[in-house]
């Protein structure tokens, strides 16, 4: 059997889809199973042991060009993101079985689903919805994607995420301090609900808990990492790390504290306790679908507003979550 997957999103994304992965490798041994990815998601699985080869989708190229190179040589091909980039791509396999989803609320994208898939399935996640009525329960992404797989005939599920580190990624991350508390900075720590000054109160206020506070951080956050440096409120502010040794250094932490972003994910595959702070619009959805997967966690939703005292209230419910994921 020759199964091609596409997945060419986010990284946290593809994390989430290696259970699915894993699951068509167990139930089809002998398939030749590649994956279509981006350049940038391509970190996640490049040590992956469950395909035999990985392509990337460059950019500027038109999916359904890239996914007609593979006509004729695909039995079953299945879109791991609901983005129209990969459905295309899919669709342009014309390969015998061509399996996808998109969601409930999105009547355009299911009818153009319809013309490249064999197999649409609809995911029931709707912020109108999730929003409107409590409750309203939502799959997290993980099952949403091995769906697809069992549609596929799968039959050998496999729940763990899958990301593989070297001895040499640990070595990278030897100077970081272990069993502190990561904190990882992306852009949503600056908006709607949460401030720089209040993230370096955060960190000060993390202190309480007697461990070794590390903030890693992406290149677009220089400017607010060297502020966070300044403030003398961490004792390591490490960014610029290329994936596996970031993963490394969320393995040897103790707890990681995020916001909704693929910081998440990394720390679920490295198996590590999390507090995640999210947006407050669309809370009851993106906590159901986006949490951390297979391990201990908090989630914390972001005050409406930026008073202060909205702020304090934030930071003592993630200090507080990060004290109960610590405790033996």
């Amino acid at each position: 059997m020759r199964i091609l997957l596409s997945r060419t999103d986010r990284v946290g994304d593809l994390i989430l889809s290696t259970p699915a992965i894993a699951s068509l490798r167990r139930s089809f041994p002998n398939a030749q199973i590649r994956l279509v990815c981006s350049a940038y998601n391509k970190v996640v699985v490049e040590r992956n042991p469950d395909l035999d080869s990985i392509e990337t989708l460059p950019d500027g190229i038109d999916p359904r060009a890239f996914g007609a190179r593979f006509r004729g040589e695909v039995d079953i091909a299945i879109a791991l993101a609901p983005r129209t980039t990969d459905i295309r791509l899919v669709g342009a396999t014309r390969a015998p079985r061509r399996i996808g989803y998109t969601y409930l609320s999105r009547l355009v994208a299911r009818i153009a689903a319809r013309r490249d898939l064999t197999d649409l399935l609809i995911s029931e996640a709707d912020p109108r919805l999730a929003e409107r009525r409590e409750p309203y329960p939502v799959r997290h992404e993980v099952l949403q994607v091995l769906a697809l797989a069992e549609r596929a005939g799968a039959t050998k599920l496999v729940y763990d995420l899958v990301v593989r580190l070297g001895d040499g990624d640990r070595e990278a991350a030897r100077d970081v301090p272990a069993g502190g508390i990561v904190v990882h900075v992306a852009q949503r720590w600056m908006r709607e609900g949460s401030t720089l000054e209040s993230l370096i109160a955060l960190l000060s206020e993390l202190r309480v808990l007697r461990r070794p506070i590390v903030v890693t951080y992406g290149e677009e956050m220089n400017g607010v990492a060297a502020s966070l440096a300044e403030s003398g409120a961490a004792d390591l502010v490490a960014g610029g790390l290329p994936f596996s040794t970031w993963a490394a250094v969320f393995e040897k932490s103790a707890c990681v504290v995020t916001v909704d972003t693929g910081a998440t994910h990394v720390a679920s595959a490295m198996r590590r306790p999390t507090v995640v702070l999210f947006e407050h619009r669309y809370f009851r959805l993106n906590s159901q679908e986006w949490s951390p997967w297979g391990v201990p966690y908090a989630l914390v939703r972001k005050p409406a507003s930026e008073e202060p005292a909205a702020l304090a209230e934030e930071r003592s419910e993630i200090v507080d979550g990060v004290r109960r994921l610590l405790l033996p």
